[in-house]
């Protein structure tokens, strides 16, 4: 399984819903982290992304990173031009505005573009 995540973070109207409180997101939880062996698929598609959540990738960092990336990037798994680095083992990303993002893990072997 490949170390990759789609998060699509939607708005909601607030005068619908009301107001809502921000989460935070343990990427891979409660099962894993960030790994090879969690299917980042079925785990982004059981979440409800909004404007003002959080992810927090726990990871060691002799292992793994993270790397935010382009759609472009992120379908042929190219880690040449990231939009950002995260290197830390926990890392906390702010959902700050609605859209899709995408994360890679950058080392060697870790993302196949299945």
């Amino acid at each position: 399984m490949a170390a990759r995540l789609i998060v699509l973070a939607a708005v909601m109207a607030a005068s619908i819903l009301g107001t809502a409180s921000a989460a935070t997101y343990n990427v891979g939880e409660p099962g894993g982290s960030w790994d090879l062996s969690t299917n980042y698929a079925n785990w982004a598609a059981s979440k409800r992304f909004h404007p003002g959540d959080q992810l927090v990738f726990k990871y060691s960092p002799q292992a793994h990173d993270v790397l935010e990336v382009s759609k472009v990037a992120y379908d042929s798994c190219s880690t040449g031009s990231p939009l950002a680095t995260h290197n830390s083992g926990n890392d906390a990303i702010a959902l700050t505005s609605p859209g899709t993002r995408y994360f890679i893990c950058g080392f060697t072997g870790h993302c196949d573009a299945a």
